[in-house]
């Protein structure tokens, strides 16, 4: 009697192994399927935001080929008209130096990454899932937010915060401050068509940039004229960017503020000769780096005052 209970007992002792292996099998391939799954489900959604873009920037291309070549009186010269149906091909052209005459698929791709948050379609099409679909984001949305904007939110709240936000975090700020939230107007231009409604349905015409008169800046210091409006857009969007940061110690960030020296750090001697307008936009360009890091001076001057 006892040893038939002792082998009862090895025997439901050994299905119960049997059955904790069996289990952990069980686990282990619904880990690994639900992997699977999250793997593919993302895959999808890069594919889908691929694809979303690349119709962006067919939609751009198709754009600048409704360009028509006309002589205008005026100018005693040909200009170029479009009849654009998605983007503001004009203000693109103005403000992306596009070049009329050789424009591509490839460099309306360019300009679509550009839009969205990269530097070049490549790096877009390797960023993360979540990269991604910020990038998304940022282009449905830039009548709420320009790309310019984001970046200067979001060093403003990584730099309160005191570390360096991952692209999942982004996300989530972009979705719960900005996406589906009534409310924003971006400063900057909306390029879309279907989302601007100043525009017009007429044709557009323009001025090739190859023909306007560009202003040079051959020498160092800037003339007194150069120097005044230099230093008073200089003031301006660097207030525009303080109100944007919400920096705490406003006060100490203006007093560490000397737009003469931020100008003299961009514009160098090797630089010269240098377009005045192209120097213009460096100054404005660079501005958010500069104040970046004055308000980190800032803030370990009002730590040390404390």
């Amino acid at each position: 009697m006892l040893a038939s209970l002792l082998v009862r007992a090895k025997i439901s002792s050994a299905n119960s192994l049997i059955m904790q292996t069996d289990l952990l099998i069980i686990q282990t391939r619904l880990r690994t399927q639900k992997f699977r799954i999250v793997k593919l489900v993302q895959k999808e959604c890069i594919m889908k935001t691929i694809e979303y873009f690349k119709l962006q920037a067919k939609n751009l291309y198709k754009d600048f080929k409704t360009q028509k070549s006309y002589f205008d009186p005026n100018y005693g010269r040909n200009l170029y008209e479009y009849a654009p149906k998605f983007f503001d091909v004009d203000v693109l052209i103005l403000d992306y130096d596009i070049d009329e005459d050789n424009f591509t698929l490839m460099n309306a791709q360019h300009i679509i990454a550009n839009l969205s948050g990269f530097t070049k379609w490549t790096e877009m099409l390797k960023a993360s899932p979540s990269a991604q679909e910020l990038s998304k984001l940022l282009f449905d949305n830039m009548h709420k937010i320009s790309v310019i904007e984001w970046d200067i939110y979001i060093s403003g709240e990584e730099d309160e915060k005191g570390f360096l936000f991952d692209n999942e975090f982004k996300l989530d700020i972009f979705k719960a401050v900005f996406d589906g939230v009534d409310g924003h107007q971006s400063d900057g231009y909306d390029y879309r068509l279907v989302r601007n409604e100043k525009l017009s349905n007429e044709k557009h015409i323009i001025k090739p940039k190859k023909d306007k008169i560009s202003v040079q800046i051959s020498a160092l210091p800037l003339s007194e004229s150069d120097f005044k409006e230099f230093i008073e857009i200089a003031n301006k969007k660097f207030e525009n960017i303080l109100e944007r940061i919400e920096h705490t110690h406003p006060k100490l960030l203006r007093k560490l503020w000397n737009p003469k020296e931020y100008i003299d750090e961009v514009l160098k001697p090797d630089m010269l000769p240098i377009d005045r307008d192209y120097a213009l936009s460096l100054v404005e360009s660079f501005l958010i780096h500069h104040v970046i890091g004055l308000a980190t001076e800032a803030d370990e001057q009002a730590l040390n005052l404390n």
